[in-house]
């Protein structure tokens, strides 16, 4: 029989620049030639969920002055191209990566780890992340390296899949998975309402986890992914000269909701949504939130610990998720029933089923 693989441990980090409420300011500063459009967006992000997202960049002292970061990098009508853009993501990601991987190492004997999963969606170089982490916290030079690149959301729950199969394969492994997301890298200047309601999603974070045969914490038992019909212009993630393009269609919502409809069976297997006890769904926004629970109909307080990293943190593609599992490791019920979810390009839903087994460490 394979080996059981268990989601041990989860730390995550977050740059110290608090810039949801002037980012807030920026986007509605672009509208500023048309009232009308200025205030639906205004009412619009209002009613976000969100509260607080967090920048690798400092802000500037006025969102609707002539500079947007402290630096003077993004200056209207002359935002940086991709190569800087990048230059910035190789300069500041891989300390925040540093932050949260010594948290989740604090006490483990680091000679043990023998592979690491890096996920990314935001900025990509090359010696890249994966051998800056192994540099910065002294991991062997000999771990095994895999990076998870360019699939938005739901990759975390990919290199969780991942991350399970070695374990099955290799009893003594252990695995370290890295999801560093710096979304905030890509702001834009447009005036396009879709787009910048999508921006006002984004924030940057770091989750770092530790899965291996130890029977602590979670146990990761099945893997499905659905793919929504006709739905492939809804959620994309494009390479452009002036930064990653990210397109989130105002459908998204309605898309997920019939999906999750169709495809709950699916996902759950044998079991009923009443028997699960945990739901980790991926806080894309209040909206995506909103259509899983009518899809599911589940009572409010099931979306509680999504709704939450919604609301301090936004949207972190990929290490979103992650944060959410990490309040529910905390403090697990043993014998409770997960499912957790994410929503990425495709449109595609990857969903993980899992069970609490014990006090993580």
């Amino acid at each position: 029989m394979p080996a059981q693989a268990y989601l041990n441990r989860i730390a995550t980090a977050v740059p110290s620049n608090d810039v949801h409420q002037f980012f807030i300011g920026f986007a509605s500063s672009q509208l500023s030639q048309d009232p009308r459009r200025r205030a639906i967006f205004n009412r619009m992000a209002d009613k976000g969920g969100i509260e607080h997202r967090f920048s690798c960049f400092e802000q500037a002292s006025d969102p609707e002055g002539p500079i947007v970061d402290g630096a003077g990098i993004f200056t209207r009508g002359g935002f940086p191209g991709t190569a800087k853009r990048m230059d910035m993501f190789a300069a500041t990601a891989p300390e925040l990566a540093r932050q949260a991987v010594e948290k989740v190492l604090d006490g483990e004997d680091r000679a043990t780890i023998t592979h690491l999963i890096v996920t990314t969606c935001t900025g990509f170089s090359a010696p890249g992340i994966d051998l800056e982490v192994i540099a910065l916290c002294g991991l062997s030079s000999s771990i095994e390296r895999t990076i998870i690149g360019f699939m938005g959301c739901y990759a975390a729950i990919n290199a969780l899949k991942q991350a399970r199969h070695i374990v099955r394969s290799e009893p003594e492994a252990r695995v370290l998975i890295v999801n560093i997301e710096l979304c905030t890298l890509h702001l834009k200047e447009t005036t396009d309402l879709e787009k910048l309601l999508s921006f006002c999603l984004w924030g940057d974070g770091c989750a770092a986890s530790i899965v291996s045969a130890d029977a602590i914490g979670f146990s990761l038992d099945s893997f499905r992914a659905i793919v929504a019909a006709d739905s492939r212009e809804l959620m994309t993630w494009s390479v452009r000269d002036d930064g990653f393009d990210m397109v989130l269609s105002g459908q998204v919502p309605s898309a997920i909701h019939d999906t999750l409809n169709a495809g709950i069976g699916i996902i759950l297997g044998n079991k009923s949504v009443a028997e699960i006890d945990l739901w980790a769904v991926h806080p894309g926004g209040k909206s995506v939130l909103d259509a899983v629970e009518r899809a599911l109909s589940l009572p409010p307080e099931a979306l509680m610990p999504s709704r939450a990293v919604l609301r301090e943190n936004g949207n972190m593609s990929s290490a979103t998720v992650m944060f959410v599992l990490e309040r529910m490791l905390a403090d697990p019920t043993a014998g409770d029933l997960g499912c957790a979810m994410a929503f990425g390009p495709g449109l595609t839903a990857e969903t993980m089923m899992f069970q609490a087994v014990g006090t993580a460490h």
